[in-house]
């Protein structure tokens, strides 16, 4: 039986295009929300999820990692997406006919540049593949979508312009979540470990924590703080590190980071993308 993998938005959003590149085997399960996503995960109506975390010009998406650490799931493994925007249009629309474009609110500033030299307004849609299936169940050629070409595809529409994105290395990251974990060493190009913590209490905690990695010569990829609770003196802080648990050095480091925290939670081990060697 073939297994699925859950996304967030409608079929062709580019979570879809994540699930067709990164696990065509898998066969993709289209959510309303992440946390839908999430939850598909955890009730078995789906393997694993594809979550997005981050994109190179828009930065990390919004709330995703308040939902991480509540989820169940387990960071199995990363990819890297480019992220190409596309104008798409009812079929024999032409560039010159489109005055409006319906966009996720995330996609818009990505193509701001192209929009504006085209006198072209926008307006927000929920999801960039939502907004493809309004502009092909409606009957206005001065309607466009900004989209991806997997979504052209799917509700036929024509590519009025391809590849407007304002940079040329727009990039979306996307977690893979399972609900077991896995540990084991895999992939080419090293392994990534990720987890939580909070800091005690204490003067210069922090310092104090992240001086063990430096010390024990352990790369810190990511490092970011937000608010629990409602609090704003329960700050939680997720990073990514290069390396696994079993590690020497990475043993080291966490044993420092424990003395001045008091909450740990490993998220995932998983094999570090190529992607993350092009981009050096």
């Amino acid at each position: 039986m073939t297994q699925r993998i859950a996304f967030q938005g409608e079929p062709g959003a580019y979570g879809h295009q994540a699930c067709k590149e990164a696990r065509p085997h898998h066969d993709p399960l289209p959510c309303a929300t992440f946390d839908a996503a999430i939850e598909a995960v955890r009730k078995g109506e789906a393997e694993l999820g594809m979550i997005a975390v981050e994109n190179s010009i828009y930065g990390r998406v919004g709330d995703v990692h308040h939902l991480l650490p509540e989820s169940g799931l387990h960071i199995v493994d990363e990819c890297f997406i480019r992220v190409h925007v596309n104008l798409l249009g009812m079929p024999g629309a032409r560039l010159p006919d489109i005055r409006t474009a319906l966009g996720h609110v995330v996609i818009l500033p990505q193509c701001s540049a192209f929009l504006r030299e085209n006198t072209i307004h926008t307006r927000v849609s929920s999801d960039n593949a939502r907004a493809a299936r309004e502009v092909a169940r409606g009957d206005d050629p001065t309607l466009g979508a900004l989209a991806s070409e997997l979504a052209a595809d799917i509700y036929g529409l024509d590519v009025v312009a391809r590849h407007i994105e304002d940079h040329a290395r727009n990039t979306t990251r996307f977690l893979i979540m399972a609900r077991d974990p896995d540990f084991k060493r895999r992939g080419k190009h090293g392994m990534m470990t990720s987890f939580i913590f909070r800091v005690r209490n204490i003067p210069a905690a922090l310092y104090k924590a992240m001086g063990g990695f430096a010390t024990n010569g352990v790369n810190m990829t990511k490092l970011e703080s937000y608010m629990v609770g409602g609090d704003f003196h329960a700050t939680q802080f997720y990073a990514e590190i290069e390396g696994h648990p079993d590690d020497r050095n990475v043993q080291l480091a966490m044993e420092e980071l424990d003395y001045f925290t008091d909450h740990i939670k490993l998220m995932g081990v998983y094999p570090a993308a190529p992607r993350r060697h092009e981009r050096a």
